[in-house]
């Protein structure tokens, strides 16, 4: 490969709470003497950055000047050229474009315009735990439409239970995870046609969470919901950011795309409220070093390793964890992970399964709080020698500890 995706970045006393915040709030427990972490939890990467990205702005930062700016032409068209290249999207102009803070205030900010507080929001479970928080925050009532898993356990949005929410709750306001976190599935155009076809039946606005968009894995591919129609491209707010693809999360900057002009004018103006929606001009010369063409290939190496780590940690599952169970994601780099029937073969709860991967180190995720009942939720965005490390630390002292 040209990018390096073995070196592991020493992030300890660098601000990263994937590892100086083991032990604290609602973090993994650090590790017992003897291990060191493994972080596998907060849905950050532990690969060294893209080299443009710190050129970009080191450059910006050699300039002795940082007042108020307005983003350049240049960001908006990286953006356009980004989803043109990446994801087939046509017709994008700078218009379409709105900067965010981040994907789940930009979130917020699209349903309080065609929302009320109170009212009934529709969503996927299992879910993402920044949904369940900032929807109850803002005085919205999460509605879950679960999931199903076909015979060959794939995750299937079941649209008759989708539909009798939506008739019998009078429900106008939808978000879509897409891939969709937790669980990694990538949609098939089909399946976002039927889902977009009830929307526009029960006349449903919907929130498109496209963040993981780039983090595709083998074989995959990501359809954009705006693509789907005419009708999905109006009723559809689309959020997305370099900071998933690239690691970028620190520097802050999302962004949404919205061609309805009467929703997105509002968007705009809701966004701007607090008056601390405002974009930093770090970020955005660190989204113009991660766009480059050097940024094309480093992210197609990235999904490249995350899918020979995937495909190690789901064969290793199947191979040594008895009465553990994963459906191999499809996108995203988390595995959720179904502890079930190992949990009740050894009397065991998943708060135990947690606790015992914490204490040698394997600082996994919680499932329970993305409403997988006896769940583990891991983060396998690692060089593959410590996911490698990690594995056989749980296979020794948890699964098959004697």
């Amino acid at each position: 490969m040209k990018y390096d995706f073995t070196t592991l970045p020493d992030r300890h006393g660098r601000d990263a709470i994937a590892v100086d915040g083991l032990g604290k709030g609602f973090a993994p427990d650090a590790p017992q003497p003897g291990f060191d972490a493994i972080p596998m939890w907060v849905a950050d990467m532990n690969f060294v950055c893209l080299p443009t990205i710190q050129q970009a702005v080191i450059e910006r930062v050699q300039h002795p000047a940082f007042g108020y700016f307005d983003p350049t032409p240049e960001y908006y068209g990286s953006i356009i050229r980004w989803q043109e290249t990446r994801n087939d999207v046509t017709g994008l102009t700078a218009e379409a474009i709105g900067y965010e803070n981040g994907v789940l205030g930009g979130v917020i900010s699209a349903l309080n315009c065609v929302c009320s507080r109170g009212d009934k929001v529709l969503v996927h479970s299992p879910t993402y735990i920044g949904f369940t928080r900032c929807l109850t925050d803002n005085g919205y009532d999460i509605v879950h439409s679960p999931l199903v898993q076909d015979e060959n356990g794939v995750w299937r949005m079941d649209y008759a239970d989708m539909e009798k929410h939506l008739a019998e709750e009078h429900i106008h306001a939808a978000i879509l995870c897409s891939p969709h976190n937790p669980c990694g599935r990538v949609w098939e155009r089909w399946e976002l046609e039927k889902a977009m076809e009830l929307y526009k039946k029960y006349n449903v606005y919907v929130v498109s969470d496209e963040i993981w968009s780039d983090i595709i894995l083998s074989g995959h591919k990501h359809i954009p919901t705006q693509s789907i129609s005419e009708d999905a491209r109006m009723r559809t707010a689309a959020l997305y950011a370099p900071s998933k693809t690239f690691n970028l999360a620190g520097l802050i900057g999302s962004y949404h795309i919205v061609y309805n002009p009467w929703w997105r004018d509002r968007i705009k103006k809701e966004s701007s409220l607090c008056h601390y929606n405002s974009m930093n001009v770090l970020s955005m010369h660190a989204l113009l070093g991660a766009y480059r063409p050097e940024g094309y290939e480093w992210a197609d190496e990235l999904c490249e390793t995350l899918t020979g780590n995937v495909d190690f940690a789901c064969d290793y599952i199947a191979k040594h964890f008895e009465g553990v169970h994963v459906t191999k994601p499809e996108g995203t780099y988390m595995l959720f992970v179904d502890c079930t029937d190992w949990c009740a073969a050894h009397g065991k709860t998943i708060q135990d399964v947690e606790k015992a991967c914490w204490a040698v180190g394997a600082a996994v995720q919680d499932g329970v709080m993305f409403h997988g009942p006896c769940h583990l939720r891991i983060n396998l965005a690692s060089p593959r020698a410590r996911i490698e490390e990690a594995f056989h630390r749980m296979d020794k002292y948890v699964f098959n500890a004697k």
